[in-house]
């Protein structure tokens, strides 16, 4: 039996231990991060949508809320999703737009504030909406579908 020198066999340790470490270092180098990639063709849709009695949306706590995708079907919680995907887009997503072309009602001039809000991605554009009605006629009227539920 030949006996190796301990000095030899902390040698042979160490050579293997440090090409171990190399070579995990090499497998485990930070990679570039690939560019994100779409995976749809259109760009995405989905907004939260609040109402609630009050003049702001930071003083008020929301009495109703749904979602609300447009892309690349209407879908969420809102009630009348395709009705309000088409109004949205009929407006080029200006949601001040909405009133044009609306119903022809008359509502009393009584001040009751309603705060609308509506937050999140129209068409790949972050969306930060709000605005207050003096009552809720004037929200059914001037809100239309969108904020219908």
């Amino acid at each position: 039996m030949r006996k190796t020198a301990p000095w030899r066999t902390v040698l042979t340790t160490a050579a293997a231990v440090t090409g171990a470490v190399s070579a995990l270092a090499l497998t485990a180098a930070p990679a570039e991060a690939a560019p994100a990639k779409a995976t749809s063709l259109y760009a995405p849709s989905a907004l939260v949508l609040s109402i609630a009695d009050g003049e702001s949306a930071a003083t008020t706590a929301p009495q109703r809320a749904v979602t609300l995708n447009c892309m690349p079907a209407p879908s969420g919680s809102h009630p009348a999703a395709q009705d309000a995907c088409a109004r949205l887009r009929a407006s080029g997503g200006n949601f001040d737009a909405l009133a044009e072309g609306g119903e022809q009602t008359f509502c009393t001039k009584e001040w009751r504030p309603v705060v609308v809000t509506a937050q999140g991605v129209w068409q790949g554009e972050r969306v930060n909406y709000e605005h207050t009605f003096a009552n809720a006629c004037q929200k059914r009227i001037e809100g239309s579908s969108v904020f219908a539920f």
